[in-house]
């Protein structure tokens, strides 16, 4: 994660952060690099990705109600421990965005 790219955002980000596990495979696999660099971009966008009807309609309201943001993007190329899943999470006041594994919430 070295550099990124976040291109017609429908809200602020903050600081994008990732965890350790999340950067250590991004500096290790440069696919999974471009994966969460894609991801990103899907979730400035409005796009929640792998999350249910219900859980995109929370982000959804979300937007309106400047409430936490909470999207979720699999990729079978990419199992850790099991689990191909990212999640990205932008917190209400949106002074930051972290990029990680469900298993590291």
């Amino acid at each position: 994660m070295d550099t990124l790219l976040v291109i017609n955002a429908v809200f602020n980000t903050g600081q994008i952060v990732a965890t350790r596990g999340v950067y250590d495979l991004e500096r290790e696999n440069p696919d999974f690099d471009k994966f969460v660099q894609k991801s990103l971009n899907r979730h400035v966008k409005g796009d929640w990705g792998d999350v249910d009807d219900e859980d995109k309609q929370a982000n959804d309201q979300a937007l309106k109600e400047e409430t936490r943001l909470l999207s979720a993007y699999n990729d079978d190329r990419f199992p850790k421990n099991g689990v191909a899943t990212i999640w990205i999470i932008t917190e209400a006041d949106r002074s930051a965005t972290t990029i990680l594994f469900p298993d590291e919430y």
